[in-house]
């Protein structure tokens, strides 16, 4: 008999949106409700999950948590889109945000093409622009900012010193992902380069949830205000000319809760469970 091909089912790398599931596209939705599996992120709304995803679907959380908490290993997340996707499955690979943004997308994308399985991937609305919208904060409103600087500063060498120094001068809005922990150093790099006094701050708590809390000041006051408060996972941090805007455009108040939106789901399975030998 001749070599017979691998007939592979196909995987789709969805965005979710920041938290509001009604931010969700269309196109994402009409695959979770095709969908054989669906392999979620932890910052996915559990609405979307019970919502959109096909009833007879096997739901697989592989979330990160960063520095705390349990997390999926990416080599993990890698192996279970080859295995079921081999089985001929359509399997939705379901991420926070956008899947372009500080995701491990890369990864993902070289497991496939190396297993020759297909693929789409499908946008989503990143925190970001969530976030921009829901407080009222135009990342580049007219006369205030004429780009955006998308950014991380999950540990300290991330951002060289250089780097710092042409932050602390740009005008251009800049937006830090995951950076909520390491916060004080990123004002601190930004002080110590004397960054503009009218640049403030605005760090937007679970944004586009029903549980958003947005905290505004100056970044030379914030010692006084925030050095003690620790912030909701997720949060992102936006600095620059146009958070001033917020206070007037605003057009949701603080939620004033502390509970975590991002909460596991009692049907979401335990990835171990589901990994053969």
């Amino acid at each position: 008999m001749g070599n017979r091909t691998q007939q592979y089912g196909k995987v789709i790398l969805a965005g979710a949106g920041p938290g509001d599931p009604d931010l969700i596209t269309i196109k994402a939705v009409r695959y979770l409700q095709q969908a054989d599996v669906v392999l979620t992120d932890r910052l996915v709304s559990n609405e979307i999950l019970e919502q959109y995803v096909n009833s007879d679907a096997e739901i697989i959380y592989v979330g990160k948590q960063c520095r705390t908490g349990p997390s999926t290993p990416q080599a993990t997340i890698n192996e279970l889109l080859v295995m079921h996707a081999a089985e001929g499955k359509l399997v939705v690979r379901l991420k926070g945000g956008d899947v372009s943004i500080f995701s491990n997308i890369l990864d993902e994308l070289q497991t496939l093409a190396e297993n020759k399985i297909p693929y789409e991937i499908i946008p989503g609305v990143t925190a970001a622009l969530g976030s921009s919208a829901y407080t009222g904060i135009p990342l580049t409103a007219r006369g205030y900012s004429t780009a955006v600087r998308l950014l991380t500063f999950y540990k300290s060498d991330v951002v060289s010193p250089e780097y710092w120094k042409e932050l602390a001068a740009t005008d251009d809005t800049l937006v830090f992902y995951m950076s909520s922990e390491t916060l004080s150093g990123v004002v601190e790099n930004l002080v110590k380069n004397n960054i503009a006094p009218h640049k403030l701050l605005a760090v937007v708590e679970q944004a586009t949830t029903p549980l958003q809390n947005v905290y505004t000041c100056s970044l030379y006051e914030y010692e006084l205000a925030f050095r003690d408060r620790s912030f909701l996972s997720p949060s992102l941090i936006i600095i620059g000319k146009v958070v001033g805007l917020h206070e007037q455009f605003r057009w949701l108040e603080n939620s004033g809760g502390r509970e975590n939106y991002f909460t596991t789901l009692k049907n979401r399975v335990n990835v171990n469970q589901n990994l053969v030998a």
